[in-house]
């Protein structure tokens, strides 16, 4: 499993908190902000924070944030 880490977008930093499978929780500020999943290319998929099943709903920050994410692991 990753430890933990940090991305900055802008003048925002996002913790990010890798669990299993290309899933990350995303805190922002401090507070549970987003769960997302890697999904085909460049695209990145928020999930439900209830049912946590994906949202095909296309969300330029989410995809920011999954861009990040990648380029701190290469």
């Amino acid at each position: 499993m990753q430890e933990p880490f940090d991305i900055t977008i802008g003048q925002q930093i996002y913790s990010v908190f890798p669990e299993e499978e290309e899933i990350y929780t995303i805190f922002k500020d401090g507070i549970e902000y987003v769960k997302i999943q890697k999904d085909d290319n460049d695209q990145w998929l928020k999930l439900d924070p209830e049912t946590e099943l994906p949202s095909f709903t296309e969300d330029e920050e989410v995809n920011q944030i999954g861009r990040e994410i990648l380029k701190s692991q290469a």
